[in-house]
């Protein structure tokens, strides 16, 4: 096939002060870097300019939602990556988009809501 295409990549040993750790990357990168600590983790993860989405990796859920909770992102999966289906609202925080696709949340995105009485029926008004 004929075109600019990037192969699957893995990048070890990412620092915090690194382009490729501070940038989002559209394509298939994914950037390894070592933590400590829960708290050192969220962290890092929130001293970003961007918040689209997160994917978390773990067999103890209690921390996952302890830990997706923290997080500054508009999309959170746990345990699995890439899931939108029409009725869970996707969309970023930060610098990384404004509003919501898919479910209510669209909806009131792109709406205005107006509330209208009307009485057919005589009315007795003191005004």
């Amino acid at each position: 096939m004929n075109g600019w295409w990037v192969q699957p990549t893995i990048f070890a040993d990412v620092a915090d002060h690194m382009r490729i750790a501070r940038k989002e990357v559209f394509g298939p990168v994914m950037c390894v870097l070592d933590f400590d600590t829960e708290d050192e983790v969220i962290a890092r993860a929130n001293a970003t300019e961007f918040g689209l989405a997160v994917r978390l990796f773990t067999r103890d859920i209690a921390r996952a939602h302890r830990v997706v909770a923290q997080l500054q992102a508009g999309t959170c999966w746990i345990n699995n990556y890439n899931l939108t289906p029409v009725e869970m609202p996707f969309g970023g925080v930060k610098k990384s988009g404004i509003g919501r696709e898919n479910g209510k949340a669209a909806i009131e995105h792109y709406s205005q809501v107006k509330g209208v009485y009307v009485e057919t029926g005589k009315v007795d008004c003191p005004y």
